[in-house]
C-alpha cells in the first residue's frame, strides 16, 4: 500500500475546503496531504490507519489528522461487497496553515489557536459526545461564503480547543516520514485484520502477511503501534462486538456478539471486554441504554 501524495484543489474564493461525502466506502488508498483534516464520521465503520497507529472508527467519531500524516480510513469488508446496500457518510474540513490561510494564523490574535494546532501536530480522535455542536458548526462552514466562512471556521476550532477528552493518533515523537515499504506493510496487516478478526488468527499467519518471522513481527508491531498484536486484535474484536450489541435494528445478545467477533469463550470475552472498555458487557449496555450520547447521525 503505497503512501500517495494527495493534492487538495482550492477554488479561487476559498482558503478552507468543506467537504461532505456519501458513497459506498471511504477512499481506499493510504495517502497524505499538506492540509490538516478534520473529519466527522456520520455513517460507516472500520479502522483508521494514521501514521504508525490504528484506531477503530464508527458513526459519531471525530478525527483531526495532522499535516502530511499518512492515513487511510479502511471501511469494513462489508462496505465493499456488491449489493450490500451499505454506504458511508462524512463531513470534513481541510486547511493548510502554511498555505493561503497562513496569514490568518500569523496574526497575534491567532497565537493560541496556532500553538494548540502545533501541540496536536499529528492529530487526535474524540467523539461527538465531547462536542455535540460540531455537526452544525461544520455544516455552517460548508454553507457559508466569503468572510462568513472564516468566521464559521474559527467557531469550529474555538469549540475544539475546549475538548477535555482526546486520544492521540500517534505518539508525540512519531516522524511522519513513513517510507513506502512501511506503508505497504502496515496496510497489508490492517487489511488482513479487517478480513479475519472474526476467525481464529495465528501469529504465524499475520507474520507471513508482513513477510517476517513471528518473533520479528512481534517486535515490529509493538515498536510501530505501541501495543502488542494480540492487544490490537482484541481491540478490533471488542469494537465489533460493541457495534453488534448496540445496533439499532435487532441488536445481538452478549453471547452472539462475542462469537461473531471471534471469541470462542464467554468467560474470555467478558475478561477482554472489561480490559478494553473498563467495564463488563452488561454494564456497557446499561450505560448505553441509559445515556443517549449521540443522536441524529
Amino acid at each position: 500500500m503505497k503512501v500517495l501524495p494527495f493534492t487538495i484543489l482550492y477554488p479561487d474564493n476559498k482558503s478552507v475546503i468543506a467537504e461532505r461525502i456519501e458513497q459506498p466506502h471511504f477512499y481506499p488508498h493510504l495517502h497524505r496531504h499538506d492540509e490538516y483534516q478534520l473529519t466527522l464520521v456520520e455513517r460507516g465503520e472500520g479502522m483508521l490507519l494514521a501514521g504508525n497507529n490504528m484506531h477503530a472508527f464508527k458513526a459519531g467519531d471525530v478525527f483531526l489528522i495532522g499535516s502530511n500524516l499518512p492515513h487511510l480510513f479502511k471501511s469494513n469488508p462489508e462496505f465493499f461487497a456488491a449489493d450490500s446496500g451499505k454506504s458511508i457518510k462524512a463531513s470534513s474540513l481541510y486547511f493548510n496553515i502554511k498555505g493561503t490561510i497562513g496569514g490568518l494564523f500569523n496574526l497575534p490574535e491567532m497565537k493560541v489557536l496556532k500553538t494548540w494546532l502545533q501541540a496536536n501536530q499529528h492529530g487526535f480522535k474524540t467523539d461527538i459526545a465531547q462536542c455535540p455542536e460540531l455537526p452544525k458548526l461544520i455544516k455552517s462552514v460548508h454553507d457559508a461564503v466569503g468572510l462568513d466562512a472564516l468566521h464559521r471556521f474559527l467557531d469550529v476550532f474555538t469549540s475544539l480547543q475546549n475538548l477535555r477528552h482526546t486520544e492521540r493518533l500517534c505518539p508525540a515523537d512519531y516522524s511522519a516520514d513513513l517510507s513506502e515499504s512501511e506503508g505497504m506493510r502496515l496496510g497489508r496487516i490492517l487489511h488482513f485484520v479487517m478480513q479475519r478478526y472474526h476467525t481464529h488468527v495465528t501469529l504465524d499467519e499475520v507474520a507471513a502477511v508482513a513477510y517476517m518471522t513471528p518473533q520479528a513481527f512481534c517486535r515490529y508491531f509493538k515498536r510501530h503501534t505501541g501495543r502488542s498484536f494480540v492487544t490490537f486484535l482484541n481491540e478490533v474484536r471488542i469494537n465489533e462486538a460493541c457495534k453488534s450489541l448496540t445496533q439499532t435494528v435487532n441488536p445481538d445478545g452478549i453471547s452472539e456478539a462475542a462469537y461473531k467477533a471471534g471469541f470462542n469463550s464467554i468467560t474470555n470475552f467478558n475478561r477482554v471486554f472489561k480490559s478494553v472498555k473498563g467495564r463488563s458487557p452488561r454494564a456497557y449496555l446499561a450505560e448505553f441504554q441509559s445515556v443517549n450520547t449521540y443522536q441524529g447521525l
